[in-house]
């Protein structure tokens, strides 16, 4: 774990509820696709996020911050950011934390499910296996609850026509009547689309209570304990 200072370069919405944050370091940062970093609020008070961000852009940190109610966990953090930019002062980062990074060490296919802003945590890996040339299959599904929540929809169909090993599956809980693709739960199409989990490596981030689920249902659907990864495992039972 590195603790250092950043500056806050710039906050901008990519919908109503969800902003990008650019974080730039004081110095090089070193993590892996996957991890995670906490912004410092207080001695005892971290708030932790999703690096969007592969590992070679080391000088420079993406957050995608999805925040609606104004005394909120994440709310308070994106007040704090924003206070820092206004002021052109800097916040503390800690930064290469979690277990649930991307393992390059095997050649089984890959499932990235995220729900919501949990997009970052599975964005990382994506351009990071992209970058490397990794030839293995990848299957990236997104599950949001409206259509207006898929804000990097057109990036990531650019990502899966980068490679034939590349596919895109978003999923909309809520659809509108012109919707054609796949809806419902994410982790529904997940075992719509394969007969059985056994075969794959499969990485999630979303809301605890959604992990909980999907480790569970993947789990009678064929996957492997051992190989499944979200450091929300740390926190349910």
């Amino acid at each position: 774990m590195q603790t250092l200072h950043a500056d806050v370069v710039a906050i901008s919405p990519l919908t109503e509820f969800v902003h990008k944050v650019i974080l730039k370091p004081i110095e090089s940062v070193k993590f892996e696709a996957g991890q995670y970093l906490q912004v410092v609020l207080g001695e005892k008070d971290k708030r932790a996020f999703s690096i969007a961000s592969r590992p070679s852009q080391c000088d420079e940190l993406e957050l995608h911050i999805g925040a609606s109610a104004v005394d909120s966990y994440a709310m308070q953090t994106l007040e704090h950011l924003r206070d820092a930019h206004t002021n052109n002062t800097k916040v503390t980062i800690e930064t290469g934390l979690g277990i649930s990074q991307l393992r390059l060490q095997c050649e089984r296919p890959i499932i990235l499910l995220a729900g919501g802003t949990g997009f970052s945590y599975a964005k990382s890996m994506a351009d990071h296996l992209s970058e490397i040339g990794c030839d293995r299959p990848v299957l990236f599904y997104w599950g949001v609850r409206e259509e207006s929540a898929l804000y990097a929809h057109t990036e990531m169909q650019t990502w899966a026509n980068s490679r034939e090993n590349f596919t895109f599956i978003p999923v909309v809980e809520n659809p509108t009547v012109s919707w054609t693709g796949h809806t419902g739960y994410v982790h529904k199409a997940v075992m719509s689309d394969i007969a059985s989990l056994s075969p794959y490596d499969i990485y999630m981030a979303g809301r605890f209570d959604m992990i909980g689920i999907v480790r569970d249902d993947f789990i009678a659907h064929g996957a492997i304990r051992e190989n499944m990864y979200a450091d929300a495992f740390a926190f349910i039972k």
